[in-house]
Parts: C-alpha cells; sequence; structure tokens
C-alpha cells in the first residue's frame, strides 16, 4: 500500500482491496461506527457487501478522492479511514470513521489534526468543516481538542468548522 503521509502513528495510505475485510468490520459495526455513517442515521440499513465494498473502492480510486486508509505504524494494524469531502480552492468537509478496536487511544485526535493540517499545507484549504451526530460525544470532544468550533445546529447535527 502506497503511503501518501504519515503523523507521529499513524500512516496513511490510499484505498486499498487488500483492506476490504477491515472495512466491512468497520463499516458493519452498527454499535460503534455504523450508526453514526451517512445514510445510516436514523436507523441500520443492510449490512455492507464485499461487492459494495470492492465498488466503493473503485469509485474512490477512479475519482482521486481524498480518502486515505490509517494504519498504526507500529503493527500495520487497520485503525480507520478518514475524508476530505468535495474539497475546492477554499473549503471541504472532513469525515472520519475508526474501527472499534482503535477507539479511545487517542487515534482520533492525530488522525483529525493530521488531516486537517494536510488540508491547509497540501491541498492549500482556509476551512475544514464537518457534521456530526449530537449523540456522538466522542467525537465532538475530538473535534474540540483539535480546535473546531460550533458555528450551527440542526435537529440531526452539530456543524464544526476551523479555519487556517
Amino acid at each position: 500500500m502506497k503511503q501518501i503521509f504519515e503523523s507521529d502513528q499513524i500512516s496513511f495510505v490510499k484505498v486499498s482491496e487488500c483492506l476490504v475485510n477491515d472495512y466491512l468490520i468497520m463499516v458493519n459495526d452498527e454499535e460503534h461506527v455504523g450508526r453514526f455513517i451517512h445514510g445510516r442515521i436514523g436507523g441500520a440499513s443492510e449490512p455492507y457487501t464485499v461487492e459494495q465494498e470492492y465498488e466503493w473502492i473503485r469509485k474512490t480510486l477512479e475519482s482521486k478522492a481524498v480518502v486515505f486508509s490509517m494504519l498504526e505504524k507500529r503493527s500495520g494494524a487497520f485503525i480507520g479511514n478518514i475524508e476530505l469531502m468535495n474539497p475546492n480552492n477554499y473549503d471541504a468537509e472532513l469525515g472520519i470513521a475508526l474501527t472499534a478496536a482503535k477507539q479511545d487511544m487517542g487515534y482520533g485526535t492525530e488522525a483529525v489534526s493530521a488531516m486537517v493540517a494536510y488540508g491547509f499545507h497540501t491541498l492549500g484549504l482556509k476551512r475544514v468543516f464537518l457534521r456530526t451526530n449530537h449523540d456522538n460525544a466522542r467525537a465532538i470532544h475530538v473535534y474540540k481538542n483539535c480546535g473546531f468550533q460550533e458555528y450551527d445546529r440542526t435537529d440531526q447535527h452539530i456543524c464544526m468548522e476551523i479555519k487556517r
């Protein structure tokens, strides 16, 4: 797998078919991850299939989306995926999912900080924003620790941003 950049404990690599089983475990974990994934909010859907994951990988690579899989440098273990969605000359929306086995270990904070720095310094962004569920206390804590500030609320989401 080709490393694109790294932080202290994380290698950020292109998404890869060799991680398809790790992706499936993560996205189909309804309790820890699946309920927070866009499109699944408000209730579980059918589990993602191997075919759907391969299609997601293909589309992600073809579109040159700013999506990275994260691997623990020490062990090579899968941590999760992180993305800057719809980047333009000014901003992009941040999305992150960590596999349950790697939550509460500091990887979220490190990954978000590294991805924001990548967006600002490599992509030239001026703003990174996100939406998170009101009940996602772990994520809200991470985002605040990384310097994100709330700028709006809806019935379902808290909207946060960080500016360069």
